[in-house]
């Protein structure tokens, strides 16, 4: 039987292993009896729309450590978009030049790497192929520093940004506890509906700080009076207080409680805007101590010289999966990664059907999260310390990483 060819592309937000997942469909295809070639398509969906697709198979070819250089590399290879497809039955037109695509690559799998939002994209286009009857399978592979996917213990990405932030709260805590002053610091960290990166901040406690004092996640109304309250005690008690806030903290009727209301992106969120710069105004005001807000902000989805080496190797395996369970026939499904135990770490790789994920969210657990509603308890630290675990190790020159270059995407800049 001839071979066929299938596309993988990525989009949404970047992470430090979705590198190393599209590294892991690459390696999958080229061990592949099913497959002949991978094309690589550029700034995700978007780039079979515009015909922009490159040769995976051959540039893996013609560059013996390619794929060893792009499991290490942040951001995205392919480029990224956050490109919203009509439902079909409102407008199919991008559907049928989709498929038609498909068909002149002589496509017979389409594997997509992201988060929520690259879910609801898997979900149209599997609904739409059922519909025409196509042989096509499309399988969704995740990624999202904000681990807020379903059906899977966490996400590729997520593991690499909790170990970059937890060893920034280590170091800021080193910073700020030299002076022997009142002060607040307030450190901002991405999570608009689900708090497990900021969670992820309590990793830095040890033997000699138990810096962050506080945790605030978006799964709890945020009461400001009972975070001066907060703040008070803790004043009260010691000179230096570390704060840990997600960016996406909601009042008591559910709104931000910094946002924009007129600014939305192409999916309808709303855009944030500081809620660390937002406190940091209100406790100097009610207290008139020294404050100082910190917002990681894109720093900790592309720290790739302090990835995980555990978030990379799953990563990869994921990758390798979807092709596996593509030539089995899989489609509509994305693949997942299903804790066995803590101690000793183990999980196991499988799927999910795309119906049970896209447009869905997983947030913290309520008995995962102290009652007073600003800290976390113990049963998320065991969660999350096995997924920091391990280096990654980059390869270093004159002094910097070597990193997969990109001059493939600066067309588009």
């Amino acid at each position: 039987m001839k071979q066929r060819n299938c596309i993988v592309a990525q989009s949404g937000g970047p992470t430090v292993a979705i590198n190393a997942s599209l590294a892991g469909v690459i390696s999958g295809v080229a061990e592949s009896s099913v497959y002949h070639t991978v094309y690589g398509s550029l700034n995700g969906i978007l780039g079979i729309l515009n015909d922009e697709l490159i040769n995976l198979t051959e540039l893996s070819k013609e560059q013996p450590d390619f794929l060893e250089c792009l499991a290490k590399t942040p951001a995205m290879f392919l480029g990224s978009c956050r490109h919203k497809l009509p439902h079909y039955l409102d407008d199919d037109s991008s559907y049928v030049f989709l498929f038609q695509q498909f068909e002149t690559y002589e496509i017979d799998a389409f594997f997509y790497i992201g988060g929520n939002d690259s879910m609801d994209t898997v979900l149209k286009l599997s609904e739409y192929g059922k519909k025409i009857g196509s042989p096509i399978r499309i399988i969704g592979i995740p990624k999202t520093v904000d681990n807020d996917l379903c059906m899977t213990d966490h996400t590729p990405g997520f593991g690499s940004a909790a170990k970059y932030l937890a060893a920034s709260l280590l170091e800021i805590a080193h910073d700020t506890f030299i002076y022997a002053v009142k002060s607040v610091t307030i450190v901002e960290i991405m999570g608009r509906d689900a708090g497990w990166l900021t969670a992820a901040a309590a990793l830095a406690r040890n033997e000699y700080s138990d810096a962050p004092h506080l945790i605030y996640l978006p799964e709890v109304p945020f009461d400001p009076e009972d975070f001066l309250l907060d703040v008070k005690r803790l004043l009260f008690e010691r000179n230096n207080i570390v704060i840990a806030v997600s960016e996406g903290l909601r009042d008591v009727s559910g709104n931000y409680i910094s946002a924009s209301e007129q600014s939305l992106d192409t999916f309808g969120h709303k855009q944030l805007s500081g809620v660390g710069k937002t406190l940091e105004f209100f406790v100097k005001e009610k207290l008139g101590v020294k404050v100082r807000s910190v917002e990681i902000n894109v720093l900790q989805r592309c720290a790739a010289h302090l990835a995980s080496a555990t978030d990379l190797q799953e990563a990869a395996i994921l990758g390798k999966k979807a092709v596996a369970l593509s030539e089995e026939g899989v489609t509509a499904s994305m693949v997942t990664i299903n804790r066995i135990s803590n101690t000793p770490y183990q999980v196991e790789y499988g799927y999910a059907e795309i119906t049970h994920i896209a447009n869905e969210a997983k947030s913290v657990p309520e008995e995962w999260i102290s009652p007073n509603g600003n800290d976390v308890e113990q049963p998320l630290i065991d969660y999350l310390t096995p997924l920091i675990q391990g280096e990654s190790h980059p390869t270093y020159k004159n002094g910097l990483p070597v990193y997969a270059g990109i001059s493939h995407l600066l067309k588009y800049q």
